[in-house]
């Protein structure tokens, strides 16, 4: 007689095969539309169906009751960041972090160190009985940008639209090569608490830097090359087939980290540097960036470790007074360390990048978008591990308090940045119709135009019909070698007519419009704009006011064109 097998991996495969389903029949919908984060979504299932929802999904009980969830818990991390890692460097240009060198200096050196001390700061006035040093080894868990999440910022439609692409690689690029950075920051303030300054000091240089940065460094670079050269070689003599041609950034991902791992080098910055340098030559980001296999399993990876950070959250020592934690202080700090830790510097120091952050606004966008994520609670793993078995009070405490924290700045970090682009989108949309526009034209505002003109007098409203005539007008001009006229909008919000503005005052009939904030396109063929047009009309659009502003966008939200009021 069939039993029932109700084991714990047929439950987890159970619930994360039916979210992965259901989320993708409205992925598109959920991150295209809504702006929203895959990581926030698939956080919020694991807390559904972890230990504080259903109950469902319980790490503890892995193993039949025997699993060491700290141990998986750093394991699972390490695979998922690693893999992220390689990935990240194999998007990025060719040679890009040699072209960029000063920025990513700027970035990992002075500022990384300022939100290393900022932190620091606010986890020392906010838990009671705790040294600043111990606040130091908090703090450097979640100094470090994360690459998974950073991932939201510069992928997708969005980012294409509204992100310059300097700006992404940029982030792109710190977000990897800080998460390897990290160590120094972390073992600097556990040396120092383990050991007196003399040995903590050189410990640090020849443990830390030598062993683990730059040998990692060195080893990602020979990977990196090593894997280039016999890829090229492979694929020249048409040894590999395309499946394999397509993995083989993952096998490396696989391959770097778990040598690394090996001889207890930092694997994690090696995965980077390995990811550069296998695509020094643009060659294997070019013949692949067409295909979806590895961006597919590295959606796999991120939505499976972000449930299971649901599921393990510490949520009953998000309150626990016996180490110093309560939910108000931990609500403090996290304001504070989402707004003061990276933001201020990077204000004050983007004009020394200005090749990659070049004004004002993109310096706040760098700023803020500094996600928590993953590799905090990677980093809180190890310091769990250093001082878990210390006899020392002080120290036992640290290692209890490390994990609320740091889970509860990555918790509201990645709440946080989910949650921002969605509300600016909403904040922005202040509907003024809800015709269709299906058919509106793009014209340049009339400079003979009313001062006191609506908003609607400053866009051209045609019926399909009267676009398919003007069409064939202009057609029938440009056969005739007559320069068209631009479309002139004169007419009122109530009346809905076509009218042929004055002539072009230079020989090209250029209309201006705007694909996203501060990117105008220009367009000067008439058959552009009859495409755009025939576009428009297959398209619902809906215009929103902001500020002196009418902004037309599509049915996903995208900027179409902008009129000035």
């Amino acid at each position: 007689m069939p039993n029932l097998d109700v084991s714990e991996f047929n439950i987890v495969c159970s619930v994360l095969g039916a979210f992965i389903v259901v989320f993708g029949l409205c992925s598109y919908v959920v991150k295209e539309r809504a702006f929203v984060s895959e990581a926030l979504v698939a956080l919020l299932i694991g807390v559904a169906f972890g230990p504080i929802g259903s109950g469902w999904i319980e790490p503890e009980r892995f193993g039949d009751g025997n699993a060491d969830v700290k141990k998986i818990t750093l394991a699972f991390t390490r695979l998922v960041i690693g893999v992220q890692l390689v990935l990240a460097g194999v998007e990025l240009p060719s040679k890009y972090i040699w072209r960029e060198r000063w920025s990513l200096f700027v970035l990992l050196i002075p500022i990384m160190t300022t939100m290393w001390v900022i932190s620091a700061l606010f986890v020392y006035l906010l838990i009671p009985n705790l040294h600043y040093i111990e606040a130091l080894v908090i703090a450097a868990c979640v100094t470090p940008t994360d690459p998974i999440l950073a991932n939201s910022i510069v992928r997708g439609r969005f980012a294409e639209k509204y992100v310059a692409p300097h700006l992404r690689n940029i982030i792109s690029a710190e977000s990897g090569a800080n998460d390897g950075f990290g160590y120094p920051f972390l073992f600097l303030a556990t040396y120092l608490i383990k050991y007196d300054s003399g040995k903590a000091i050189g410990m640090w240089f020849y443990e830390t830097w030598c062993y683990n940065i730059l040998l990692s460094c060195a080893y990602g670079t020979v990977i990196g090359w090593l894997a280039k050269e016999v890829l090229h070689f492979s694929e020249k003599k048409k040894y590999i087939d395309k499946e394999s041609f397509l993995v083989f950034a993952i096998a490396l991902a696989l391959f770097t980290f778990g040598t690394a791992g090996l001889f207890g080098t930092d694997d994690l910055l090696a995965c980077f540097v390995a990811g550069n340098v296998f695509t020094w030559d643009d060659w294997f980001r070019i013949e692949t960036e067409k295909e979806h296999l590895q961006s597919t399993i590295d959606m796999l990876l991120n939505i499976s470790i972000f449930v299971y950070l649901g599921a393990i959250m510490p949520w009953s020592d998000f309150n626990n007074h016996e180490i110093g934690t309560s939910v108000w202080r931990l609500i403090v700090m996290g304001i504070c360390v989402l707004i003061a830790r990276r933001l201020p510097i990077v204000l004050a120091l983007y004009k020394f990048m200005p090749t990659t952050i070049k004004n004002f606004r993109e310096a706040m966008f760098a700023g803020f978008f500094g996600p928590i994520g993953v590799g905090a609670v990677f980093y809180a793993a190890i310091a769990y591990e250093q001082f878990e078995e210390s006899k020392d009070e002080r120290q036992h405490r640290l290692a209890e308090l490390v994990i609320p924290v740091v889970y509860f700045l990555a918790l509201s970090s990645i709440v946080v940045h989910g949650v921002t682009i969605p509300i600016i989108k909403l904040g922005q949309r202040i509907p003024i119709s809800s015709l269709d526009f299906r058919s509106i034209s793009i014209s340049r505002p009339s400079t003979s135009a009313p001062k006191n003109d609506s908003a609607f007098a400053r866009m051209k409203i045609f019926k399909p019909a009267d676009v398919d005539a003007r069409l064939q007008e202009m057609k029938d001009l440009e056969a005739r070698g007559v320069p068209p006229p631009m479309f002139d909008p004169k007419d009122g919000p109530e009346e809905v007519a076509r009218s042929v503005g004055s002539q072009s005052t230079n020989d090209e009939s250029s209309v201006d419009a705007f694909a996203g904030r501060g990117r105008r396109i220009t367009i000067q063929d008439p058959r552009d704009m009859a495409a755009l047009e025939d576009q428009n009309r297959k398209e619902s659009e809906v215009a929103f006011q902001e500020g002196n502003d009418i902004i037309v966008e599509d049915r996903d939200g995208f900027h179409q064109r902008v009129y000035h009021m």
